[in-house]
């Protein structure tokens, strides 16, 4: 037997229980079948070195102490050389969670086998979903995928790959977002995907601000890489094994394939190629466009990005509200000085924060012109674009004169719902305009 086998085995009877000299020495004894005389040494530097820090992620480093120990080593220039004779195995315990979340109804999954009883599916179709190697990217029968994949057009231009889980994936997904994900609380300056929170109150700090600074995150979801998404679970108190296996739930890797498809008849476009770096973030574990967990674990992702820009915002007395990949800041003349490098720190604090701006939508609006945030006109009060009132009243005058399905032209199942829709969100941002809308909208003959 190797010393390193002998060290992780002197090292797992050490963390099998209390950091104390004479009990620490007794499982070390135990797993050995022996007390010879060097163990009192080590077992003696150990304790008063990883006392501090006495936790599973210690293994590998008590390991690696136990074998530069000088008494370790000449206890195998002796004979015969130690050789363990027993293991202890600790089941894995959930951990320290975040400050304010102590009382938090999270489920305490602490074993991969706590979460399968948990999602009531067997340990072989966890291990499936989980998908932690990537092994179903590699499958070319698409019934043996967990994902279906649809590419479209963004009205900004460009593509949108949609990833969208099937039933039994999508159930599991429902669950970790309804009894763990819904109870934790991304930053105040998310406005995204929250109940009571919409691209209203997103606006709303932004109104009668003179300068407004519009900024976008590129490729918001591709960009959490499954590695970010492990570490959020296991800060939230989660073992390592129990959060790699949640979050290989939650995040999903693309198959070659789908991102070389060129199937024009298909979509009606002819998708370009794809740069390098995007092609990797999709062939990596990452948070899927579609799935029901990927929004709020995206905001939860973002919290230490929404801390620092919340905090370089106030030094200048300008707001932060974020929604979804879009950033907005508005402030006074302090702001509207220094804009360009407050654009600069913005980008540089993104970067560091694992995200990426793309400057080809970042825009500074003083008050001189129209101010626009998440489509809301915030000049002078929340306003809707008088385009978008007058597009949406000719629709509406229309449908009453031609019927619906004259203006149906992307063949909508519930034309009526979508037309609905479409005026209480108009409705909720300007209440008179609101009305008229509606009161054409009565007027149709469905």
């Amino acid at each position: 037997m190797s010393q390193y086998h002998v060290a992780v085995g002197l090292a797992d009877a050490m963390l099998a229980g209390p950091p104390t000299a004479r009990s620490t020495r007794a499982r070390c004894a135990r797993a050995l079948d022996e007390n010879p005389a060097w163990l009192a040494a080590v077992v003696k530097a150990m304790t008063g070195r990883f006392a501090q820090a006495w936790r599973e992620e210690s293994r590998q480093a008590i390991a690696l102490a136990i074998r530069e120990q000088p008494e370790f080593l000449q206890a195998w220039s002796a004979s015969p050389r130690p050789s363990l004779r027993r293991y202890f195995l600790e089941s894995p315990s959930m951990g320290r969670r975040p400050l304010g979340l102590e009382q938090c109804a999270l489920p305490n999954l602490p074993t991969v086998g706590d979460i399968s009883k948990w999602l009531q599916i067997g340990a072989r179709e966890l291990g499936w979903l989980s998908d932690r190697r990537g092994w179903e990217s590699l499958a070319r029968d698409q019934r043996l995928r967990h994902y279906r994949y649809r590419w479209i057009a963004k009205r900004s231009g460009g593509h949108r790959l949609l990833e969208v889980p099937k039933s039994t994936l999508r159930q599991v997904q429902r669950r970790i977002l309804r009894e763990l994900l819904e109870y934790i609380p991304p930053h105040p300056s998310a406005h995204a995907f929250r109940a009571r929170y919409s691209c209203l109150t997103n606006a709303a700090p932004q109104v009668g601000q003179l300068v407004v600074i519009k900024m976008d995150l590129e490729d918001f979801f591709v960009g959490v890489h499954g590695a970010r998404v492990s570490a959020l679970f296991r800060t939230l108190g989660y073992p390592s094994q129990a959060a790699a296996v949640l979050a290989g739930l939650c995040t999903n890797w693309v198959p070659p394939d789908v991102l070389d498809v060129r199937d024009t008849a298909r979509y009606k476009f002819e998708l370009p190629s794809i740069e390098w770096r995007a092609r990797k973030r999709y062939q990596s574990p990452h948070l899927p466009q579609g799935a029901p967990t990927s929004p709020a674990l995206a905001n939860l992702c973002a919290f230490n990005l929404d801390v620092r820009l919340q905090a370089l915002a106030q030094s200048t007395g300008a707001h932060y509200t974020r929604y979804a990949d879009d950033l907005a800041f508005s402030g006074g003349e302090a702001l509207s000085r220094g804009s360009g490098r407050f654009v600069c720190l913005v980008a540089a604090i993104a970067q560091e924060e694992g995200f990426s701006v793309n400057f080809r939508k970042t825009r500074v609006m003083q008050q001189s012109i129209r101010q626009q945030v998440t489509g809301i006109v915030v000049n002078q009060k929340p306003n809707i674009r008088r385009e978008d009132y007058d597009r949406l009243k000719a629709t509406l005058h229309n449908c009453a004169r031609f019927g619906p399905q004259s203006q149906n032209r992307d063949a909508l199942r519930d034309y009526r719902a979508h037309l609905a829709g479409r005026i209480a969100h108009l409705g909720a941002i300007n209440s008179q305009r609101g009305e008229r809308l509606r009161v054409l909208f009565e007027r149709i003959a469905w």
